[in-house]
């Protein structure tokens, strides 16, 4: 048996690069997965349909700053699989912000960094926590970020998101922990997905200091998440809430 077998999982933000990486190995342990994203995310379902024989999977149009939407995502989800064990609220904006000093952030810039990715995901946990209270089981993993125990500069927007994830998933720990849903965070380093190698020409050097940082000193990818992914959402974790997992290559030591 795999590890997840018989579960359902949402994945936000899943269209490509580590939310499409995170929904791939959910159901290569058995899981039943949403995929979702406000972009289309037919070329995910069709990568995980391929990948694994049998994988039940659909995926849908979300916007994560639509409580309307967050609300008829979970409907779905239940509709067609009767029943919710796993959210990965990991849609965020990030790859495409660019580096600025706090004083060059437009406030557009600034209030739409606020509702995706902590808006986002609140109202995401907002949805999904009814079904879960109900089952009596749930797994919640937020997708905080190692740059919040660094204070990295020039993404103040980004990195203060990130702190109120981490808090987020602490507070929320403490109220759904008596309804048997943990609540943890998994808190990535600078990962090589589509978005970040997209950029990479501009922030070489910036990239190639992060990597120097770290204890093991090589670029980190979307499958270094995995494993870190797996634990926080099956049973191995079941006495674990309220916590963040730092996979960074040992940059941060938390």
């Amino acid at each position: 048996m795999s590890r997840l077998d018989g579960k359902v999982a949402i994945v936000t933000g899943a269209a490509q690069g580590i939310g499409a990486t995170y929904a791939k190995a959910l159901a290569g342990e058995g899981a039943k997965v949403v995929i979702t994203d406000i972009d289309d995310c037919a070329q995910t379902e069709r990568d995980i349909k391929a990948a694994y024989q049998g994988a039940e999977v659909f995926s849908l149009r979300t916007d994560v700053t639509s409580e309307a939407q967050c609300e008829e995502m979970v409907a779905k989800t239940v509709a067609r699989f009767g029943r919710l064990d796993i959210l990965v609220p990991n849609a965020a904006l990030f790859g495409k912000l660019g580096y600025k000093g706090f004083e060059d952030i437009p406030v557009s810039e600034f209030d739409a960094v606020m509702a995706v990715n902590i808006k986002g995901p609140w109202l995401c946990i907002k949805a999904a926590a009814p079904q879960m209270k109900k089952q009596g089981y749930g797994k919640i993993i937020n997708i905080a970020s190692g740059t919040l125990f660094k204070g990295t500069p020039n993404l103040m927007h980004y990195v203060s998101s990130k702190g109120a994830v981490l808090a987020m998933t602490r507070s929320l720990s403490r109220e759904l922990g008596d309804f048997g849903i943990r609540v943890n965070s998994l808190a990535p380093g600078l990962t090589m997905s589509e978005a970040v190698i997209a950029q990479d020409a501009d922030h070489h050097d910036s990239h190639q200091k992060t990597v120097m940082s770290r204890a093991l000193k090589r670029e980190q990818v979307p499958d270094d998440l995995v494993g870190a992914l797996i634990f926080l959402a099956s049973p191995d974790s079941d006495f674990m809430t309220g916590q963040c997992m730092v996979v960074d290559g040992g940059s941060v030591n938390h």
